[in-house]
């Protein structure tokens, strides 16, 4: 009997038991195992990453299916995302800076605010597209920053 792996959060489930899946049409199925029957429906399905949401007796699970290229993937440390190393944030655009949310020495994350910058009467929030450690900021509140001024440099 062939074997099959999945991930339901990040424990790995092996499976060659003789439980059995009735669908009723292409979102509500059936499970039979044990003489239990469980029911069941598929929330979200991606087919490309090879994960499914499925909610069993009203409880929500995360699937992925462990397929042998996967396997072969993290074997080889391919399956990381990688993340970009900060270098210096340049002004995306002219604006007057509101406010700076950081300070040298900061740890800086992929999402983080960075700085309030104010262009056409609006505020734009400038975000870190990597990480990185704040080394300088060469701005002030109520510095006019024109496109492509150096603000922050990172370590």
């Amino acid at each position: 009997m062939a074997q099959h792996k999945w991930k339901l959060g990040e424990e790995i489930l092996t499976t060659n038991s003789g439980a059995k899946v009735s669908w009723e049409n292409e979102r509500f199925f059936k499970i039979f195992f044990q003489g239990k029957t469980f029911y069941g429906e598929v929330e979200e399905a991606d087919t490309e990453s090879g994960t499914m949401t499925v909610k069993v007796n009203h409880r929500s699970f995360q699937l992925k299916r462990e397929l042998p290229i996967h396997v072969l993937l993290s074997e080889l440390g391919l399956d990381k995302v990688a993340e970009k190393k900060l270098d210096e944030l340049r002004s995306p655009m002219p604006g007057k800076v509101l406010h700076i949310h950081v300070q040298p020495g900061d740890v800086i994350q992929t999402g983080s605010s960075l700085l309030t910058l104010e262009a056409m009467k609006m505020e734009n929030v400038i975000k870190a597209e990597g990480t990185g450690t704040v080394k300088s900021i060469l701005v002030g509140v109520n510095d006019i920053a024109e496109k492509g001024a150096l603000l922050i440099k990172f370590e």
